[in-house]
């Protein structure tokens, strides 16, 4: 599937024949619903007094999430898919971004040859609205199949041409290169855990390296136990899966200004330990555990086609399994993490926080500019503020601002949290630091 931007008056032009297996073309109109007759004139001059007719009987208003798709069974246009974009004034990248989503998978209903769509995006800056509309349409579309016998086997379209006020290819490149990883995390995360395990996200990163010119450092169990890690190797331990510590980096050419670390919790599965997930805790679903160390590889994927300059990017992950043995992990006992502080283990479903704070004491080593944790660490989060945002802790204003506004700008949910001083209070051991 490939992707070019057109200007948004060439968007009325077609192909004039249908491809040899019958497949169509398909044009994909964004409409708002506080200009609805203003919108669908130059429709109607395009396709006859037919289409207004046949958008009145089955009610279409274009409100946010509407869509309407009407098929046609003469001439190359196999079909056109209306858009609800609600009222001009109330625009949003996450709205153009779910606009864009809802859209692709509107048209493939209609197995398209190719594909154009134009969602009005004036109201945007056009690096943006085209950017945001490439990554969403072609991340609407990721099948994930490797684990079924027989694939879908429908064809995605060949082309599809976005209405931009842009037409500027390396955008568009640059979107894909974005999409590359996001897959890649997708995968990651979504396969399942006798598949991804410590070593097979090893592996993963060594492949990475390898083809996108990166520098991996990978630490076995007797690395870590040199460096001290006692906290990450606590809950490895309960495993007959050995840990891998990963540490990949990006140097870009030339100098480097600023460096950051990216750091991801890599549960490939949690079991709870001995404070076993019971219940509807969801057992089933602790492959997500390793969510964090997904989304930071596919960082590193992304990353490293975009070559960045002037950035040194590492991206950490200290990868095990959370399980029970008899050498494994008893709530109650004390831990030395890397640093030589200690840790009273009260409940060993906490997993999370020993793993990162020897990942995090590793990557404070490197002295970055930036560090940057992502983790699954409690549904708690969920509970809190749903599952379309995730939680921002951060000390820094300044960082916590750039993160957010970048969220934002990628149609990401992020939310601040408090971080109080007196929260501390609730990390006092009688026993351990």
């Amino acid at each position: 599937m490939e992707f070019r931007a057109i200007p948004p008056a060439a968007a009325a032009e077609l192909q004039r024949e249908s491809s040899r297996d019958g497949r169509r073309d398909v044009c994909i109109h964004g409409i708002f619903s506080d200009r609805l007759e203003q919108d669908l004139a130059p429709l109607r001059l395009r396709f006859g007094e037919g289409l207004a007719g046949s958008i009145e009987r089955l009610g279409f208003k274009a409100k946010v999430g509407e869509k309407l798709t009407l098929q046609r069974l003469d001439g190359p246009l196999g079909g056109i898919v209306l858009v609800g974009l609600g009222a001009a004034p109330e625009q949003s990248v996450e709205g153009l971004r779910r606009a864009a989503a809802m859209a692709a998978k509107a048209a493939q209903e209609c197995v398209p040859r190719q594909v154009t769509l134009d969602l009005q995006t004036g109201g945007f800056a056009a690096e943006l609205a085209l950017r945001s509309q490439v990554e969403a349409y072609r991340l609407a579309l990721f099948r994930d199949q490797r684990f079924k016998s027989e694939a879908d086997t429908t064809p995605l379209p060949e082309l599809v041409s976005v209405a931009a006020a842009t037409t500027d290819q390396a955008l568009i490149e640059r979107a894909l290169s974005t999409c590359a990883g996001v897959e890649l995390a997708r995968e990651l995360v979504a396969a399942p855990p006798n598949v991804v395990t410590p070593a097979f996200l090893a592996e993963t990163a060594r492949e990475l390296a390898q083809s996108f010119g990166l520098t991996l450092k990978l630490l076995e169990r007797e690395d870590c136990a040199r460096l001290g890690m006692g906290a990450y190797l606590g809950v490895a331990a309960c495993s007959d899966s050995p840990p891998k510590f990963i540490h990949l980096t990006y140097r870009p050419p030339g100098e480097v200004h600023r460096r950051l670390v990216l750091v991801g919790k890599g549960l490939t599965f949690d079991s709870g330990g001995y404070n076993l997930k019971v219940g509807n805790a969801q057992i089933e679903l602790m492959k997500y555990d390793m969510g964090g160390c997904g989304a930071v590889l596919g960082a590193a994927r992304g990353l490293a086609e975009l070559k960045p300059s002037g950035v040194e990017v590492h991206f950490i992950s200290a990868t095990c399994e959370n399980m029970i043995s008899g050498a494994g992990l008893h709530p109650g006992d004390i831990l030395t993490a890397s640093n030589g502080r200690t840790i009273e283990v009260n409940n060993t479903d906490a997993e999370g926080r020993l793993t990162l704070a020897d990942a995090l004491v590793y990557a404070s080593g490197l002295e970055p500019d930036a560090l940057v944790d992502l983790a699954t660490l409690t549904g708690a989060c969920v509970v809190a503020l749903g599952d379309e945002l995730a939680g921002l802790w951060s000390p820094d204003d300044v960082l916590a601002r750039q993160l957010l506004g970048s969220a934002k700008a990628a149609g990401e949910g992020l939310w601040r949290m408090p971080l109080r001083s007196s929260y501390k209070d609730g990390l006092k051991s009688q026993l351990a630091d």
